[in-house]
């Protein structure tokens, strides 16, 4: 029996998306679906909504919960990993609130970032101790990332793991069609092109029957900036550097020194820029996970519609050999963007089959978007090298070369910070020289 692993079931929603997903493939009936997570309550919930959509859908997999992460990976074909370290509470209540100390604010906090670079740190070890277990008990499979920080834990896997891995993010799939709906165009018959870094990837062209869309867009966007809306961040760096970003605004607010700024506090205003957001969402989706949960867990008649995540789709391609394109995040092997550097993770178009996922060549990106990836990828080594060395230097020097928290705060304070910051994280860390 073939074996899907995914590692953070207890993420409930999350698994139905994907594992739900999987249930709707022809050629994946009668695999198993071998569920982990440290949660053993939440483990419970998704193996009892799995096992009701694979009744309600008439699926023929085999739905089966694990305690022992090493006998849910043993023999997998294909892992699947959502696993959060730390959560909401201590974690991310301490990426934001020791920061705020500071006067650095934060909006997401998970992918650069002061809180991105403490997130990296207390996962990267985890994410290790994972391929290790896989190098024992199932070498050949593939690991599917969709954890946050993208780059720096899929970059990780890649460079030091040994196991075979790819980064997933939806972001990539749903950037031409959101982008346009939010200015009333339609979105029939599109040709895009994205490529660049993960939550900073950029739609290099956008057409519909061979006529370039992006003047229109350009012009509905300047008209829409005249009022409030949730995507003003991107339509700024659009209008500046010529290129929309595919990652939301309230991510990419924090990715760049231009927004979140103490000497400007109106821009936050201006540009409805949602401060302190994921703690917010956090706390949203626990309580909004209190009443659902029963609907969701103990629903006999659950219901799935195949969405647009890409896990299913990959495992399905290289199953039955029918290729399928994605945007995955991958190493940037041969300059795949060929004014990026070779050790940073890109997101690229890659075709998936049988012999696994292949990325295509890019070459350069426009040199103003290249500048801007190449600020985020210096923050993204950095943090990989003190993972790796275990030494605290590199913790400051990812810190102080992250755009948002230099545009902020002094050389000192953010050595400081960064002190403030690995103490009170204490073991959720591994000790630093």
């Amino acid at each position: 029996m073939s074996k899907i692993t995914f590692l953070g079931a207890g993420s409930s929603v999350f698994a139905k998306n994907v594992l739900g997903d999987c249930m709707m493939v022809p050629s994946l009936q009668g695999f198993e679906f071998a569920l982990f997570d440290i949660d053993h309550e939440r483990l419970k919930d998704s193996e009892n909504m799995l096992n009701n959509l694979k009744n309600s859908t008439k699926s023929t997999v085999n739905v089966k919960a694990y305690t022992d992460r090493k006998e849910a990976l043993r023999g997998a074909k294909y892992v699947i990993n959502a696993i959060q370290v730390g959560g909401y509470d201590p974690c991310t209540i301490t990426d934001f609130e020791i920061p705020k100390k500071y006067g650095l604010r934060q909006t997401i906090a998970d992918t650069i970032g002061i809180g991105g670079i403490f997130r990296n740190l207390r996962t990267i070890p985890v994410m290790l101790d994972f391929a290790e277990d896989m190098q024992e008990v199932c070498p050949d499979a593939w690991f599917l990332n969709y954890t946050n920080p993208m780059a720096v834990l899929t970059g990780t896997m890649l460079r030091y793991g040994g196991i075979k891995t790819v980064g997933l993010c939806h972001s990539v799939q749903v950037c031409a069609d959101h982008l346009l709906k939010s200015l009333d165009m339609p979105t029939d018959n599109l040709h895009w092109k994205i490529a660049g870094i993960n939550h900073m990837a950029w739609l290099l062209e956008i057409e519909r029957n061979g006529e370039d869309l992006y003047p229109e867009i350009k012009r509905r966007a300047l008209e829409k900036q005249k009022t409030k809306h949730d995507d003003m961040v991107r339509f700024e760096l659009m209008k500046n550097f010529g290129y929309y970003v595919t990652e939301s605004s309230e991510h990419n607010a924090e990715y760049h020194p231009y927004f979140i700024k103490s000497q400007y506090p109106e821009l936050i205003d201006k540009l409805n820029i949602p401060l302190d957001e994921y703690p917010r969402r956090c706390v949203n989706q626990i309580e909004g996970w209190k009443k659902m949960r029963d609907d969701l867990v103990n629903n006999k008649n659950l219901e799935h519609q195949r969405s647009h995540e890409y896990g299913s789709y990959i495992i399905e391609a290289m199953e039955t050999n029918i290729p399928y394109k994605i945007g995955g995040n991958v190493l940037n092997t041969g300059r795949l963007i060929s004014n990026l550097p070779e050790k940073a993770v890109v997101e690229v178009p890659c075709l998936v089959d049988s012999s696994g996922v292949t990325p295509t060549y890019v070459g350069d990106l426009p040199e103003q978007l290249a500048a801007l990836n190449r600020t985020n990828i210096n923050t993204q080594l950095l943090t990989i090298e003190a993972a790796m060395t275990r030494k605290k230097e590199h913790i400051y020097h990812a810190a102080m070369l992250d755009p948002h928290t230099a545009a902020e705060l002094s050389l000192d304070d953010i050595v400081s910070l960064c002190d403030d910051l690995i103490e009170a994280h204490g073991d959720w860390l591994p000790k630093f020289k």
